[in-house]
C-alpha cells in the first residue's frame, strides 16, 4: 500500500515503507518539502556566501562606486554584471543578501541556543522541585510575558550597550543582540517545560527510577528530558523564525548590528531610503528573502507540531 499525496500521486518510493509518523507525515506533504527546500538552500547559500558572492559587499577595496543603482540583470559602469543590482555604495545585492543571511542565521541560531540553555534547566528544576523555587520562576516569567518581546529585547539591548566601552560597542554588537534576543524568549521553554514535567514526575516510570536511587538530576536528565524534546523542538523552530525577525526589526530600527555586520535587517534599512526614489531594488530582494526565510520556518514549525502530536496520528 503507497501512501498517497496531495496531488494523488504515490509517495516516492523510499518513504513508502517508513516506519516512522514523521516521515510518513513528510512524504505527504508538499507544502513542508518546498519549505524543507528552502531552508536547505538558504543554509547551503549563507554557508558557501564567500565562494558565491562575486564581491565582499562590505569590503570597501572592492567597491565600484561608478557602478552605484545599477538595475537588476544589467551591467554596471565597470563592466560588472548585478543580478539583483547594486546599491547606493556600488555593492551587488545579491552578495549583501548572501552575506546578511550568514548573520541573521547565526543570531537566529545563537539566540535560541541561548533561550533553551536558560528555559529548560529552570522548567525542569520548577516542575520537579515545586514550592517556592517553582513559584519564583513562575512569577518572573507571568512579570516578563506582560511585555512584548520586542520591547523586552529593545530594553536588554539598550542596558548592555550602556555598560560596554564606546569602542567596543560594534566589536560587541553580535553577542549583546544574541543576548538580548536570547534573554526575551527563555520564558516560552520555561513554561512548556514545566508544565510536562508536572505530569511526567508523577508516572510509574519516574518512580522505578526513584526506588531504584536515582538521583533527581539523573531522573530528570535520563528519563523526563527525553520525553519532552518533541514540544521542545517544536518552540525551537517557532522561536528560531521569531529571532531572526526581531533581529531584523532591531537592525532596521537602527539598534541592531552595524554596517560592517549586515544582517537581512540592516540591508533592508539601508534599501528603505530609496524606495520613492525609484532604486526599488535595494529594499525588494533583502525584504523578499527575509519574508520566505520565515515563512519556511514558520511552516515548517507548525508541520512539526502536527506530525509530533500523538492525537493526529
Amino acid at each position: 500500500m503507497t501512501l498517497p499525496s496531495p496531488t494523488g500521486a504515490p509517495a516516492p518510493r523510499r518513504w513508502r515503507n517508513a516506519e516512522s509518523p514523521v516521515l510518513r507525515a513528510f512524504a505527504r506533504s508538499r507544502t513542508v518539502q518546498l519549505a524543507a527546500f528552502v531552508l536547505l538552500l538558504v543554509a547551503l547559500a549563507s554557508l558557501f556566501a564567500p565562494w558565491i558572492a562575486r564581491q565582499d559587499p562590505f569590503d570597501p577595496a572592492v567597491l565600484d562606486l561608478i557602478d552605484a543603482f545599477t538595475p537588476p540583470g544589467q551591467q554596471g559602469a565597470s563592466g560588472a554584471f548585478y543580478p539583483l543590482g547594486a546599491d547606493d555604495q556600488g555593492r551587488d545585492v545579491f552578495s549583501a543578501i548572501l552575506y546578511g543571511l550568514r548573520m541573521s542565521l547565526l543570531v537566529g541560531v545563537s539566540a535560541v541556543g541561548l533561550s533553551l540553555a536558560i528555559g529548560v534547566p529552570l522548567g525542569l528544576a520548577a516542575g520537579y522541585a515545586g514550592g517556592w523555587f517553582d513559584t519564583l520562576v513562575m512569577r518572573v516569567a507571568d512579570v516578563q510575558l506582560t511585555f512584548p518581546v520586542l520591547l523586552v529585547a529593545l530594553l536588554i539591548f539598550g542596558i548592555a550597550r550602556g555598560l560596554l566601552p564606546e569602542g567596543y560597542r560594534d566589536d560587541m554588537a553580535v553577542y549583546v543582540i544574541v543576548a538580548a534576543i536570547g534573554l526575551s524568549e527563555w520564558v516560552q521553554y520555561a513554561r512548556t517545560v514545566r508544565g510536562a514535567v508536572m505530569l511526567e514526575k508523577h508516572k510509574d516510570y519516574v518512580a522505578a527510577a526513584q526506588i531504584i536511587g536515582r538521583s533527581r538530576t539523573g531522573i530528570l536528565v535520563r528519563h523526563i528530558l527525553p520525553n519532552l524534546l518533541a514540544p521542545v523542538l517544536v518552540i525551537a523552530t517557532i522561536s528560531f523564525a521569531l529571532a531572526i525577525v526581531a533581529e531584523s526589526t532591531l537592525s532596521y530600527l537602527g539598534v541592531g548590528l552595524p554596517p560592517t555586520q549586515p544582517s537581512l535587517g540592516t540591508l533592508i534599512r539601508i534599501g528603505q531610503g530609496f524606495l520613492f526614489s525609484g532604486e526599488w531594488w535595494i529594499l525588494l530582494f533583502p525584504a523578499l528573502v527575509l519574508l520566505a526565510l520565515a515563512l519556511a520556518v514558520n511552516l515548517a514549525g507548525d508541520w512539526l507540531r502536527d506530525a509530533l502530536n500523538p492525537r493526529l496520528q
